[in-house]
């Protein structure tokens, strides 16, 4: 019979613990050094990537927790709206002008920029990613070996790192995806929009750095108030006994008053106090119970970190300086408000689309956000048709196209437009015959 190995290692019992644990936790710490090491990020880009900043106000603040606030989903939601509402047509630069053109990308930008997601989920998804962010990334999908142009797919900001080249200062992105995959893509493969403050590479957040401490402070008041209505909307109070009770005693008292009166179904309940139990409120303010004014002010605080109007969020305690009326409302939002990031949206898909600067551009049209009343947009149709002897700068079919109908023959004429006489006002009466 073969004799059974010997138990006995020196190696083992040189040392406290397991040798096969202990060499885990090397291995382990070893990964985590060469990690460290090839991280090349600091604690601050670290703590502004996942989120770990909190405010004065004791709140956690990152992206995911800003639209927990109703007036940062409101500024979100209102901006990606309107860009997602604005069409953007393919125009061909022409000897004297332009004209708008069928172009094969156009589907994509106006449609299905991929099988997952509509050409409005885009934008709006660009538009969250730039204003809680800083950036937002699309990738150009191309067909094999060619420039043509066959896939937009947006990635999550976190998921992507820039990099730049010390050679010829190109930018490169490394795309990170679920399962941890890492691929590089070359400049031109990839839609950049940034923000405020980019620095060649990434953009500021707006909710890290301008508005944490608003955001944080609506958070903190938000919880503060539900808590508060919570208890019954009821100011706190101390329950006081004669003799001393023990900390079982006091631990039960409290549970059975908490069970019976708090919450708001609960809060006119009567309270019935037995062996030598008293009640005394402890007085608030009923200002410090509403919170009006903070949360009010933290409304009007996060819309001017965003550039929004309170008024177009549901803010109206104070007039808007924009003027009145719909039609200025919207003018003043596209200049004021839609317009920087606009530009940026086209500029980068013209240049990424059209690197060589070709005939070809893309721009947003913006009529659809700009019109006013219906009898206003009359009145300037009759103006462009031409009125009262004046010249037409709008063909008859243009002004069809304008308001979804089909053309009519020979309305592509200018002429005809001018010659065409003024409908009169309905609101004024036909003269009476002498």
């Amino acid at each position: 019979m073969k004799q059974a190995a010997n138990w006995y290692n020196k190696e083992r019992v040189s040392q406290s613990g397991s040798v096969i644990l202990n060499a885990w936790r090397e291995q382990r710490q070893a990964l985590r050094n060469d990690n460290a090491i090839t991280t090349n990020k600091t604690l601050q880009e670290l703590s502004d990537m996942y989120g770990w900043q909190t405010s004065y106000a004791g709140v956690a603040v990152n992206e995911s927790t800003a639209m927990a606030v109703s007036a940062v989903y409101a500024c979100v939601a209102l901006i990606g709206g309107a860009i997602a509402s604005c069409s953007l047509p393919i125009y061909e630069r022409t000897t004297d002008n332009r004209k708008r053109v069928d172009h094969p990308v156009w589907w994509l930008l106006n449609e299905r920029p991929n099988p997952n997601m509509s050409a409005a989920t885009m934008y709006e998804y660009i538009a969250a990613s730039i204003l809680l962010h800083g950036d937002a990334f699309v990738e150009i999908q191309r067909r094999p070996n060619s420039a043509e142009i066959r896939g937009l797919w947006p990635y999550h900001p976190s998921r992507v790192e820039v990099t730049q080249s010390s050679i010829d200062r190109q930018l490169y992105y490394r795309i990170t995806d679920e399962n941890g995959n890492q691929r590089t893509l070359s400049g031109i493969d990839m839609l950049h929009f940034p923000s405020v403050g980019f620095d060649g590479k990434r953009s500021m957040s707006v909710v890290q750095h301008a508005a944490r401490q608003g955001i944080g402070t609506a958070l903190a008041a938000e919880e503060y108030s539900a808590r508060f209505f919570g208890n019954g909307a009821r100011p706190d109070m101390v329950l006081k006994a004669e003799g001393k009770l023990s900390d079982e005693s006091i631990k039960t008292l409290r549970t059975t008053w908490a069970q019976r009166h708090q919450g708001a179904s609960n809060s006119h309940l009567p309270a019935i106090l037995t062996g030598g139990l008293s009640l005394e409120k402890i007085t608030m303010t009923s200002e410090d119970a509403q919170l009006i004014a903070t949360r009010g002010f933290q409304v009007e605080d996060i819309c001017r970190f965003f550039g929004v109007p309170p008024h177009m969020i549901g803010h109206t305690e104070k007039t808007s300086s924009w003027g009145s009326g719909v039609e200025n409302m919207g003018r003043g939002f596209v200049k004021f408000a839609l317009s920087r990031h606009l530009g940026k949206i086209e500029q980068e898909i013209n240049y990424k689309f059209w690197p060589l600067r070709e005939r070809f551009f893309a721009e947003f049209n913006v009529a659809a956000l700009e019109r006013g009343d219906l009898k206003s947009e009359n009145e300037a149709l009759r103006v462009a048709l031409g009125r009262a002897g004046e010249d037409a700068w709008m063909t008859i079919n243009e002004v069809r196209k304008i308001k979804n109908l089909p053309p009519i023959d020979g309305g592509d004429d200018i002429k005809k437009a001018t010659a065409l006489p003024a409908p009169s006002d309905p609101a004024e009466p036909d003269p009476l015959p002498a």
